[in-house]
């Protein structure tokens, strides 16, 4: 079941208390790195996909659950050769806060990043659980007759508490990046306000220009200057979301040209940077 992403702007903003995604697809939708203001999980049924979550790389498996929390830096590399089927949940964390506050339904994001392990596997059991709630879900899912929103809702939950009850997959899944690109990857996050060259990270990694472009493609999915660039794009936009004045937000993200700032903004976000504030 394919639902319309109506209430989901491009800006990254869910504009309901959650929404719920069933795709099936054999090219799924490779992103550049970005970030949300909500939190989500990633249930994989089928396919092939690697996740890139902030410094750290996760293979799923079907029936494994990835947790992305908010303002968590991420990418799918989805192998296009084999059907990819996934449940996505976007969550809006206060909702779930005030509904049950004693049931501390978002605690498992809190627990993940406190530990690192985003990964989570079900047990049999729990495999079977989340799969009737999943299936109870699509039935409610097109129904508007009395208490069906509700049910939904407490489907919802039902789901969350499974995925609390799960454990974290550890080392299972879970691929480090390679010394030297996770090295870079972390000096790039220290210093986006600085001039930052291809040249200048090949020598931090001792490694040639041509050999730190190859390694750091094959790692990331990414060129050099494309990932550089959606991290200061992205921290841009998490500055001025808190209120930092777009001129200063560009130059703390590492831009020294305002306009070619303004340029790239809104070509990356589909809105400008005063227009993402208000």
């Amino acid at each position: 079941m394919r639902q319309e992403r109506k209430h989901y702007s491009r800006e990254g903003y869910l504009l309901e208390h959650y929404h719920y995604f069933h795709l099936r697809d054999t090219a799924g939708q490779e992103r550049d790195f970005h970030f949300h203001e909500f939190d989500k999980f990633v249930l994989l049924i089928q396919g092939k996909v690697d996740y890139a979550v902030e410094d750290s790389l996760y293979t799923l498996r079907p029936w494994t659950v990835l947790l992305v929390k908010h303002h968590a830096i991420h990418r799918a590399d989805i192998d296009r050769s084999v059907p990819y089927e996934r449940i996505i949940l976007y969550l809006d964390r206060q909702y779930f806060d005030r509904c049950l506050p004693e049931a501390r339904l978002m605690d498992c994001f809190e627990t993940a990043d406190r530990t690192g392990q985003y990964l989570l596997v079900p047990d049999a059991q729990q495999r079977q659980t989340l799969a009737d709630i999943i299936a109870a879900y699509e039935r409610t899912a097109s129904e508007e007759d009395y208490g069906a929103q509700a049910m939904r809702d407490t489907l919802v939950m039902q789901m969350l508490i499974q995925i609390g009850r799960m454990g974290a997959a550890g080392t299972e899944g879970e691929r480090q990046y390679d010394p030297k690109i996770r090295r870079t990857l972390s000096y790039i996050n220290e210093n986006l306000s600085r001039e930052l060259t291809v040249d200048s990270l090949a020598e931090q990694a001792y490694l040639s220009r041509y050999h730190f472009m190859r390694l750091f493609k094959a790692q990331t999915g990414s060129t050099v200057h494309a990932y550089i660039r959606q991290k200061r794009l992205l921290t841009a936009a998490r500055l001025i979301r808190e209120g930092v004045p777009a001129n200063q937000a560009a130059a703390e993200s590492g831009f020294a040209d305002y306009s070619a700032f303004h340029r790239a903004f809104k070509a990356s976000f589909g809105v400008s940077p005063g227009q993402l504030k208000k």
